[in-house]
């Protein structure tokens, strides 16, 4: 685990009036309706409210595994609809962009358009929520199948990106990393005539453009060594870098449960965690609306809002730290 961070520092009273508070409370029985008797939405939601309040007062090495749904509060929109389906066409896959110039061309004028959106997104209600959780020491390790490193910004320190960050570039050929804000400008520099467009955000931060020409869009090669120039995030057809994966699967043999914040697991580099969850005999838990590819391995599931349900739970778990509440 990290050293402890500034973040945790400064809020070292507030950690401990809630450690404090949690270890001197009751243990609240799962609040589940008895079979046969039907429950009403408001009694179901304060059933899953308990549940997951429950769960973080009496797990204190929680890995949690968060997807495209714990954003989308933050504007950036998620992948699938109730039933695990795609909204929309599959992401670019890492074949076509090494290969194909136009494909290249297509991927950049859509990010250059998209990352004016994407790149201003701020934490939402779920991030602070995580946040203060890791703060009272109740998380061993936070992995996130996103790329907006919203989470960082929410002051979460113990975090793998495991598919990257969207904020920097990388070089194909040489390997040197470049700050995505630079290569913004270079794009814009050498596109003056796409400022203009606007359009909506998609879920990996480019832009939804339909019907346009992109043979004219320049793409700069690396000034360094002429290599080609990719996000540095994991493409559909690329593998995830080893050491994140061993770095997240050790946290794993160490926790005593797992959360799954706004994900459907549907892509086995998240869903392979759950199994591991499953075999270990922890308990599994989800907070997302709709299907998961892990939907027979949960100990329950909470089909809410991400931001709502973590607020509450959190709130009642940890005091309110951070100005996280319930009515947040």
């Amino acid at each position: 685990m990290p050293a402890p961070s500034p973040f945790l520092a400064s809020n070292a009273g507030r950690v401990d009036a809630a450690a404090d508070s949690v270890a001197h409370a009751d243990a609240a029985a799962s609040a589940v309706m008895p079979a046969g008797q039907a429950s009403s939405p408001t009694q179901a939601a304060d059933a899953s409210d308990d549940r997951l309040a429950t769960l973080l007062r009496s797990h204190r090495r929680l890995f949690v595994l968060t997807g495209a749904g714990c954003s989308t509060d933050s504007g950036i929109p998620d992948y699938r609809d109730r039933a695990g389906a795609w909204k929309r066409p599959p992401p670019i896959a890492f074949g076509p962009f090494m290969a194909e110039p136009l494909t290249r061309a297509r991927y950049w004028a859509r990010s250059m358009i998209g990352w004016r959106s994407f790149g201003q997104a701020r934490p939402n209600r779920a991030h602070h929520a995580l946040a203060a959780l890791e703060a009272a020491d109740r998380i061993e390790l936070l992995v996130t199948q996103n790329v907006d490193g919203l989470h960082q910004a929410a002051n979460s320190r113990a975090v793998v990106d495991l598919h990257g960050r969207l904020d920097g570039v990388r070089c194909m050929q040489c390997g040197a990393r470049l700050p995505r804000a630079d290569f913004q400008a270079e794009l814009e520099a050498l596109n003056p005539d796409w400022r203009d467009f606007v359009a909506p955000v998609a879920p990996d931060g480019d832009a939804d453009l339909d019907g346009v020409d992109f043979s004219g869009f320049r793409v700069p090669a690396h000034a360094a060594c002429g290599g080609i120039l990719k996000p540095d995030v994991v493409f559909f057809g690329e593998s995830v870098p080893r050491q994140r994966v061993l770095a997240a699967s050790d946290a794993l043999s160490r926790a005593d449960a797992m959360l799954v914040v706004g994900s459907s697991l549907m892509v086995y580099s998240g869903y392979r965690f759950a199994l591991a969850a499953a075999e270990r005999g922890i308990p599994l838990v989800s907070i997302n609306r709709g299907l998961t590819r892990a939907d027979a391995l949960l100990s329950f599931k909470v089909e809410e809002d991400c931001g709502d349900a973590l607020a509450r739970a959190v709130a009642a778990t940890v005091l309110q730290p951070c100005g996280i509440s319930d009515g947040a």
